[in-house]
């Protein structure tokens, strides 16, 4: 049986004060509905529908190119109002499964217990029991425990209102039932809405089984309404994050100070420092130090290697043993071969660094190929820009490039060459020849040393 998932995304957000829609709001450095549909799509055969309203194309275009259905509530009228929006793009015979862009954290384990109660026939609903239920729609059972029904707060009676077991909007049940009980909706309560959580009363007085299940942490079912929320969810991720790593064989000095903005596989015996973040696609090998306040993004680094403190590295490969920092820029299509070197206050692009090189000190190495054990000198600059192309900068196998020199691409140096201290090297240097390049030195011994004017 199909899965068609609808997740609510239409709502204002008005209490994040923000012109950005509430579910574009990011937990873990990916926005709130984009979590929502990840783990949605692990659900069997799943088709997703987006119900969007507030800020309906910037929900559009950041979900552009995914296999997303939309469909547009123009009138926020209640969640029953917003599931039927969906209706006409779902399979007559598929289940159902319903679900919140502003409650990113659902385990797509606890979907799928959803899906499996609905594709048995049954109603699937999801509760959690909560020490302070205010706001939230109770849960009312009858005296065999069955669930007969939802009353929102508003709508709820002193007596119901003492109730801890909470509705969180999720369910599942067959499309069939859904489009049999929508248009049955009544607008006649204190919010004027169509809700959703009337058709618990209409699924138990047709004898529909409803089966409540409950998340294994309440953080799954926690929705944002405003940005402290948003901040106290980030957290509860980012210690699930840490805990992840520390399980697999990272030891993190802080685990509340560190933050994982995307995926990360790991060897083991890592060590990782505070205020470290993880970004995007990261892998981190074995016997791998990253010290204070680096921000890994998007890069690979190799077994054995030490990432210094306030180094960036962004789409970097870096191999085994090296060592990288503190202070150094790693951007994009950097490539460190084993034991190479990147030290302080250097920035690499689009450069291929080989075994055993160094580039230590105040350096910027750009669209270059530099072979093994090469010493590149304090200061030295690849131009590779002329202002309208770039061009490549190759140093060969061995060779020295004195502190402060300046490399004009396109400009090739040889395997075993040595460039003085302070050249500006413009043409080839042949294999193992000496270049110096700088301007004649003169001394003046009648020179007059500037004295201040009273």
């Amino acid at each position: 049986m199909s899965v068609d998932v609808v997740i609510l995304a239409a709502g204002q957000g008005s209490r994040m004060k923000s012109a950005l829609p509430k579910v574009l709001h990011a937990v873990g450095g990916k926005p709130m509905v984009q979590h929502v549909i990840d783990n949605a799509r692990s659900t069997d055969d799943a088709s997703v529908h987006v119900v969007i309203g507030h800020g309906a194309e910037k929900v559009r275009a950041q979900l552009d190119g995914q296999d997303v259905q939309f469909a547009l509530q123009a009138e926020q009228l209640g969640t029953g109002h917003a599931v039927a929006q969906a209706m006409p793009g779902v399979s007559a015979d598929s289940t159902v499964l319903v679900l919140y862009g502003d409650v990113p954290l659902t385990s797509a384990e606890t979907m799928q217990e959803l899906v499996s109660i609905a594709e048995a026939g049954d109603f699937g609903l999801l509760t959690v029991d909560l020490q302070d239920p205010t706001g939230y729609g109770r849960i009312v059972r009858d005296d065999s425990d069955n669930v007969v029904a939802i009353v929102e707060h508003k709508d709820a009676s002193p007596e119901q209102l003492a109730i801890a077991e909470v509705n969180t909007g999720i369910l599942a049940v067959s499309a069939s039932k859904l489009n049999d009980w929508l248009p049955q909706l009544s607008s006649e309560n204190a919010q004027g809405e169509y809700y959703l959580t009337d058709i618990i009363a209409m699924a138990a007085k047709q004898g529909v089984a409803i089966k409540a299940i409950q998340p294994e942490t309440e953080q799954e079912v926690q929705g944002v309404n405003n940005r402290v929320q948003l901040a106290e969810l980030e957290r509860w991720f980012q210690l699930r994050n840490a805990e992840e790593l520390m399980v697999n064989g990272a030891t993190l000095a802080d685990p509340a100070r560190v933050d994982v903005r995307g995926t990360v596989t790991q060897g083991n015996d890592i060590w990782i420092d505070v205020n470290v973040v993880l970004e995007g696609d990261v892998h981190i090998g074995s016997n791998v130090r990253i010290e204070s306040n680096c921000v890994i993004r998007n890069s690979r680094i190799g077994d054995g290697t030490v990432i210094k403190a306030n180094s960036l590295l962004e789409d970097a490969v870096v191999a085994e043993n090296c060592d990288v920092g503190p202070y150094a820029r790693l951007r994009p299509g950097t490539e460190l071969a084993n034991k190479a070197k990147v030290g302080n206050f250097v920035e690499t692009k689009k450069a291929i660094i080989g075994e055993g090189s160094k580039v230590n000190h105040l350096t910027y190495v750009g669209d270059a190929n530099i072979g093994k054990n090469v010493n590149v000198g304090a200061g030295t600059i690849t131009c590779n820009y002329d202002g309208v192309n770039k061009s490549l900068t190759e140093i060969g196998d061995g060779a020295f490039i004195g502190s402060n020199s300046s490399l004009v691409a396109p400009v090739k140096v040889g395997a075993g060459a040595t460039v003085g201290a302070g050249s500006t090297i413009t043409k080839t240097v042949e294999d193992d020849q000496l270049a110096v390049a700088r301007g004649k030195q003169t001394n003046l011994s009648s020179w007059q040393r500037p004295v201040k004017k009273s």
